[in-house]
């Protein structure tokens, strides 16, 4: 089997991904990548490196065939309309309405928290977190952003429901923009959730492929 070329953007998402997980080194593959995550309920992780119609059947049907390991997950960057006939039995569709979503970073002023929330920054192994506490030190948001090059994949963005609609979100965002611009990135791109999206759009975000997610139950 001829080697698939990846999607430029898939394969910074994996590259970037498996640096904010801590997962293992990505495994190339004719179709695209395998990954291992080494967590109860995500062991591991296959991703196809082709986007839209690229995506080939022949692939989608080799690798979930072959692929018998309670737990390991499936990312194809195409409609789930046309991915999942694919899937082989055993095979579980999960998640609904999520996309790969891309940005050119670029340098802006970083939107002020409000009145008694605190954010803390701190970089570990490359990778840079956020977090947004309240006036009691509760959680309010989140997020973290692992730079690889030229290119940054941000992951874990979440706001808790009791701080929502206050523009956290956008704050975590910008500051991880510019974390990334510091280290050298001048883009960057993740995989978000439709709940995301709405958030990620409003930074300056755009859309390049859907995404189907897939669990291998037995």
């Amino acid at each position: 089997m001829q080697q698939v070329q990846a999607d430029v953007n898939v394969r910074e998402w994996v590259e970037g991904w498996v640096v904010s997980r801590g997962a293992g080194e990505p495994v190339v593959q004719p179709w695209g990548y395998t990954v291992h995550v080494g967590q109860i309920g995500h062991v591991s992780r296959h991703v196809l490196g082709a986007t839209h119609d690229d995506v080939l059947e022949a692939d989608v049907r080799k690798v979930t065939e072959s692929t018998r390991g309670i737990d390991w997950h499936l990312k194809v960057f195409a409609d789930p309309e046309r991915v999942l006939p694919w899937l082989a039995p055993g095979w579980e569709p999960y998640g609904s309405g999520d996309y790969l979503m891309v940005t050119d970073l670029t340098a802006g002023p970083v939107p002020e928290l409000p009145d008694g929330f605190r954010l803390h920054t701190w970089n570990r192994g490359g990778v840079t977190r956020i977090l947004i506490a309240d006036a009691e030190g509760s959680f309010a948001a989140r997020g973290q952003i692992a730079p690889v090059g030229e290119s940054a994949v941000v992951d874990q963005i979440e706001t808790s429901a009791l701080h929502r609609r206050k523009g956290l979100g956008k704050i975590v965002m910008h500051t991880l923009h510019a974390a990334a611009l510091a280290q050298g990135s001048t883009r960057a791109v993740l995989a978000c959730t439709p709940e995301g999206r709405l958030l990620y759009e409003a930074v300056g975000w755009r859309i390049v492929a859907p995404l189907t997610n897939a669990k291998f139950v037995g």
